[in-house]
């Protein structure tokens, strides 16, 4: 099953309206715990930044730009450069950036992260489930790594190797077709991010017991039905109405916990 062809349906749709879009970026950010311990990495890291200095940030892999938007909404000093491949992706979020009070503090550009080379450097890397659909990752973190300021941070978020996106699901009900690796095991991201010259401070595992069971509940089983037919989306509504108020229970669990172990990983470098 791929998730790439519902993901755009929905894409398409809140680009309608500034409203839609909004939504969109709320839907995602409950149902995703991947978010929850994004946003959760970046306001530890830069809260303490100070208010008067400008706060450079790299979002590698914007997609739909709702990282982006919440860089932008959560801190004023930020000025924001988003790439992706995806030029539609680009096209629409920069269609609704324009309408928001943020316009002047964000830019659009396609880049290839194998390839990206700038003069500009950044404080802030940020690259969220991107990393597992490119096989040159060394060759991305070491564009990172040029691009980083000293003493900059990059998070980077990818599903681990104890099971991401179903790996170990043998039917057609996992999401690794869209995927060139399984995931990353701590130490091999680890390895490869000093490589190019980037320090890990930290990480953690996300999507452990708790959090399995909300991306069951939340997204998988949704996203399962979607794939035999759109149509299915005008029962989401009735779906969502019970297992909602459960499933964010889990990704609340989830997040307040350590993990031992866990389906997705968060990680955060240093350059010295």
């Amino acid at each position: 099953m791929n998730y790439d062809p519902i993901k755009d349906r929905f894409g398409e749709l809140a680009a309608k309206a500034p409203a839609a879009q909004r939504a969109l970026y709320a839907g995602l950010q409950a149902v995703f715990l991947r978010n929850w311990y994004v946003r959760r990495a970046i306001r530890e890291l830069h809260a303490s930044w100070p208010k008067d200095k400008p706060l450079r940030v790299l979002d590698a892999g914007t997609g739909f730009g709702q990282h982006s938007y919440f860089i932008a909404k959560t801190f004023p000093q930020a000025e924001i450069l988003a790439v992706d491949v995806k030029q539609d992706y680009l096209d629409q979020a920069r269609r609704f950036f324009d309408q928001t009070p943020y316009k002047d503090r964000i830019r659009f550009e396609w880049a290839d992260l194998t390839q990206f080379e700038r003069d500009e450097q950044f404080n802030f890397i940020l690259s969220v489930d991107v990393m597992e659909h490119i096989e040159e990752d060394v060759a991305v973190f070491q564009n990172f790594a040029k691009v980083l300021a000293p003493g900059g941070h990059v998070v980077i978020n990818t599903p681990s190797d104890q099971g991401g996106s179903d790996v170990d699901d043998e039917s057609d009900e996992s999401f690794i077709g869209e995927h060139v690796r399984d995931g990353y095991a701590p130490a091999e991201l680890g390895s490869k991010l000093q490589s190019a010259g980037l320090t890990p401070v930290r990480h953690h595992y996300s999507y452990g017991s708790a959090g399995s069971a909300a991306w069951r509940m939340l997204v998988k089983w949704p996203m399962k039905a979607l794939s035999k037919t759109f149509a299915a989306s005008v029962l989401l509504p009735v779906y969502y109405l019970p297992v909602f108020p459960a499933g964010m229970a889990l990704n609340w669990l989830d997040v307040r916990q350590e993990n031992e172990r866990g389906t997705g990983l968060l990680m955060v470098a240093r350059k010295a």
